[in-house]
């Protein structure tokens, strides 16, 4: 874990007021992850139905379905700050037992905590006077805007504070998603050939 921990500084030097704002995940982001998922499940089903597969392609269609509404409402992450602190939160039919939201009071926030990811990155914690720690979002459209908005009502200096992952990332996962999807509509072709749907 790295020892650099973001500190409060004496005077905050900032080129622009708080403002309250909702900031969404970032839309690169979400279709990446959502055709990447619908790139790796979409021939299943019809693959099931040419191999005879045990499990129904009916059933297994249905699962993959619940499975990108889960991944769908997971993406549906929301970061509101305001004068009373940072929440996150996801829209009212994403069930509370699948992603529960959380709200910290800018007064209770005692610093950010670096901590080191198994694939060599960066996450932040913000850290509470009760010693709770909330994880920073970091994927979210505005990021560099919302950590400037934590140093305004912290005080705490967010200079150092980077994404956890660049864009070019996403895009470069992007393009390798819709060779993937290429693949995949031969895929389904040939097996609609098969069954003699096609």
């Amino acid at each position: 874990m790295s020892s650099s921990i973001p500190s409060r500084i004496p005077q905050i030097q900032s080129s622009e007021p708080f403002q309250p704002r909702v900031f969404h995940l970032s839309p690169l982001i979400r279709i990446t992850l959502l055709l990447f998922y619908v790139s790796l499940t979409v021939p299943l089903p019809f693959l099931a139905a040419v191999t005879h597969a045990a499990v129904p392609p009916m059933v297994l269609a249905i699962g993959l379905i619940l499975g990108g509404l889960a991944l769908y409402a997971a993406l549906c992450e929301r970061v509101i700050v305001d004068e009373q602190g940072v929440q996150v939160a996801y829209p009212a039919w994403v069930p509370q037992l699948f992603r529960k939201g959380w709200s910290l009071p800018w007064a209770e926030v005692k610093a950010l905590k670096p901590r080191s990811t198994g694939q060599g990155g960066i996450v932040y914690y913000f850290l509470s006077t009760s010693e709770q720690a909330y994880l920073l979002p970091m994927r979210i459209a505005g990021f560099a805007q919302f950590v400037r908005q934590v140093q305004v009502k912290t005080g705490i200096d967010t200079t150092d504070v980077r994404p956890l992952a660049q864009p070019w990332m996403y895009l470069f996962l992007l393009v390798l998603t819709v060779f993937l999807l290429a693949i995949d509509s031969w895929t389904v072709w040939t097996a609609l050939d098969w069954t003699g749907l096609g």
